[in-house]
């Protein structure tokens, strides 16, 4: 049976946008229109994750995110904020109001079904070898194979395992640091330079053949999986 989203937004085309791109990739969708709206479509029929604007008429995208978080049979369903509001104060408060996730407008439908399906993951609603997807690359997290634009993208273990870490929250800024402990492990002293050696080599490797760089380096913070760059 297929996940069910609930998308609520107020922005009717906005809303049809990702009405559309959450079907086209196999996804059951409900809309509402504003916050009041959502917590009855809640109570009525239950999502698998809500896709939740910030600013909504009647009551706000962080009201209806505390309310959920606040009843016991809505605690647990994921929530990922949408809002124009792009400081780092701002981004604080949605997830502390329960956020799981959080992307700044304007957005790629493509980042955002990335995101949902990486949140789902997470949340064990989706299997942990469902394939990784993003800006045309594809994992197989069960045969251990990346594909990018339909080409096989061959990668040592050190970079599979660096995209892996990348793609299950794209968009989110890892530092070297990070990355060291996610990639290989907290018992392993590796010099920090050695990220950026890795970096380039998978850079290298999803790039050979076609498309634009997916991996952001941001300066003085760390790298991210960009797929709103494809």
């Amino acid at each position: 049976m297929s996940l069910r989203i609930l998308i609520v937004e107020d922005e009717a085309p906005l809303a049809e946008i990702l009405r559309y791109n959450l079907e086209d990739e196999k996804f059951e969708t409900a809309i509402a229109r504003d916050g009041r709206e959502a917590l009855i479509a809640l109570d009525e029929n239950r999502p698998d994750l809500v896709v939740l604007d910030w600013m909504l008429p009647e009551l706000s995208g962080l009201d209806v995110c505390r309310t959920m978080r606040r009843k016991p049979e809505l605690r647990s369903i994921p929530v990922i904020m949408l809002t124009a509001r792009g400081e780092e104060h701002d981004r604080v408060r949605g997830l502390d109001a329960g956020a799981d996730d959080y992307i700044a407008k304007p957005f790629s439908p493509r980042e955002l079904t990335a995101r949902i399906r990486a949140v789902l993951r997470r949340a064990n609603k989706i299997s942990e070898f469902e394939p990784l997807c993003g800006g045309g690359v594809e994992m197989d997290l069960e045969q251990h194979r990346v594909h990018r634009d339909g080409r096989e993208v061959s990668l040592a273990p050190t970079e599979y395992r660096l995209l892996k870490v990348l793609m299950e929250r794209p968009g989110r800024v890892y530092s070297r640091e990070q990355l060291l402990d996610l990639v290989w492990g907290l018992d392993i002293y590796v010099e920090l330079r050695t990220v950026d050696v890795h970096i380039r080599r998978l850079r290298k490797a999803l790039n050979a053949a076609s498309g634009n760089d997916l991996i952001r380096t941001v300066r003085s913070a760390g790298y991210a999986f960009d797929p709103a760059n494809a």
